[in-house]
């Protein structure tokens, strides 16, 4: 345990963004506002699933009086009746009431009233989920109200910075903690594979920090920042004395926390009514090694797609893509039937959804190779001089370095001085090259808007040695040896390294002074 709380210090120093949430913000200034902005987003995205969708619209069908939705929408306790309570709560964290945390009670009892109820019925079907790990970790329990904070528990909720899920991890820190992120799973949508690694993460702050308040702040923002606000304190660790030392959003996590922790034991006396989600609180789960997508389940099952993607919505294009072991959960009285039927569903419209030609093609080689010349085409010749190379001779007759290979056998870019070439051009133009075996190497470059001036060659032109047999030149930064031979005519880069004994130019460096032309 003790490497993986060293381990968490040094990649959370660098990724000092752990889990991002936001959801929730400072309310002591501005700040009812901001939260609500961010809650509704919440709200919003929880409608897209499938069960939320269906019983809001079926609640929506009941008769309820309105002088009734506008009592209950108006119930705010008393303070005094808060801190009361609040005092005889069994929760294993410091319950504090001041004006911050009033600030959420206004904001999940009146102003979002509707995405409370809505969470309070969800959270029948997550809570046994969460409660069961957190258990076996042998951590607090409370702990299971984090992701109503954290996404109003809606496993498909993205903030704005990417935090995913449930519990809101961001891709850095699913991967440090061996989470699958691929095109076709994200496990930090799974409730039970975020869960388990959320349980990991909670008991490393804890070790670290010692404290389940500052552990609550660590796990929105990163031990890096709870360390530098305890820094910045003067050592102080009470989360309300680091209260403004904190990143803003994490000013308003653990406020956020306690509202929501309060709220839900004591949702009766607030008037609250869980929403009826409907969503089944038994499942089962079927495990898969082959390629399966949900509208085959769906289909041969007679199951709606939207309450499979609602159970499973880890599968990110509604594909389990095979190759290992994958779940598959299912209504529990659904389980047998998926077994029994199998090989139908894996084999029903297999070709539409997995086309096996498409999977089984390689991609073509995109090569080409030499154009042999058509009638259209007339041949010209050109006799290698010396500096010559193929891409030079390539440019000035304005065809391809593989059909002048093609064209003349060759193997490789060797050529020889005085070796004779087979150039094919378009009769229709062949008239533009036919002076270009008579040009010299200056006017040859000049055709092409690359001239060779005397005076360039004057300036790179170095001291000769004693014996007067070569031309020098010094080497500048980030210089090649083919820039420097085409300041000279009649010169490659092959040249130079054989004028200086070398068979590469990855050596040298800026200020050698290197053969380039003999004088004669």
């Amino acid at each position: 345990m003790r490497t993986i709380i060293v381990s968490l210090c040094i990649f959370f120093s660098l990724s000092v963004q752990a889990t991002t949430s936001d959801y929730l913000t400072d309310t002591s200034r501005v700040n009812d506002k901001v939260a609500l902005l961010q809650l509704s987003e919440d709200y919003d995205s929880l409608l897209h699933s499938w069960y939320v969708s269906r019983s809001l619209n079926q609640n929506n069908d009941d008769t309820i009086a309105m002088e009734d939705i506008a009592n209950r929408s108006m119930s705010m306790p008393h303070d005094s009746v808060i801190r009361k309570n609040m005092a005889e709560m069994p929760v294993f964290f410091d319950m504090t009431y001041n004006r911050i945390v009033k600030s959420y009670f206004k904001v999940y009892l009146k102003d979002k009233r509707e995405l409370t109820e809505t969470v309070l019925g969800l959270s029948e079907y997550y809570f046994p989920y969460f409660e069961s790990i957190l258990d076996a970790h042998n951590l607090p329990l409370e702990l299971k109200y984090l992701p109503v904070i954290e996404s109003a528990l809606n496993p498909r909720a993205v903030s704005r910075v990417g935090a995913t899920g449930l519990w809101q991890f961001m891709y850095a820190t699913g991967r440090f903690l061996d989470m699958e992120i691929t095109s076709f799973v994200d496990e930090r949508r799974d409730p039970v594979a975020s869960t388990y690694a959320a349980a990991d993460y909670l008991n490393s702050l804890h070790e670290i920090f010692g404290d389940w308040t500052l552990a609550l702040a660590a796990y929105n923002c990163g031990p890096g920042n709870v360390n530098k606000a305890i820094r910045r304190s003067g050592g102080k660790t009470n989360f309300w004395d680091l209260y403004y030392y904190l990143p803003r959003e994490t000013r308003g996590y653990v406020p956020g926390f306690i509202a929501v922790l309060y709220i839900f034991h004591h949702q009766e006396d607030l008037n609250l009514n869980a929403k009826n989600i409907e969503m089944p609180l038994l499942t089962d789960t079927v495990k898969l090694t082959q390629k399966l997508h949900l509208k085959q389940v769906a289909e041969v099952m007679q199951l709606p797609l939207g309450q499979l993607q609602d159970l499973n919505p880890q599968y990110r294009r509604n594909i389990i893509p095979g190759g290992k072991e994958y779940a598959l959960r299912l209504p529990y009285k659904r389980a047998t039937d998926f077994i029994a039927l199998q090989d139908s569903i894996l084999n029903y419209k297999d070709s539409v959804y997995f086309n096996t030609k498409a999977l089984a093609s390689k991609p073509s080689k995109q090569r080409y190779y030499g154009e042999a010349p058509s009638g259209n085409y007339t041949r010209l010749y050109y006799r290698v001089k010396p500096g010559d190379n193929l891409g030079f001779i390539a440019d000035w007759y304005d065809v391809r370095i593989r059909d002048l290979r093609y064209w003349n056998g060759i193997r490789g870019s060797m050529i020889r001085t005085g070796q004779r070439l087979n150039v094919y051009i378009p009769k229709s133009r062949a008239a533009n090259y036919k002076n270009i075996d008579k040009l010299s190497f200056a006017e040859k470059q000049k055709r092409e808007g690359n001239p060779v001036s005397n005076t360039q060659s004057k300036k790179v032109s170095k001291k000769y040695p004693d014996d007067g047999k070569y031309e020098y030149y010094t080497l500048k930064k980030g210089e090649t040896l083919w820039e420097v031979a085409k300041r000279y005519e009649g010169v490659s880069d092959r040249d130079i390294l054989r004028m200086n004994n070398l068979t590469t130019g990855r050596y040298l460096k800026a200020g050698q002074r290197i053969k380039v032309k003999r004088i004669n």
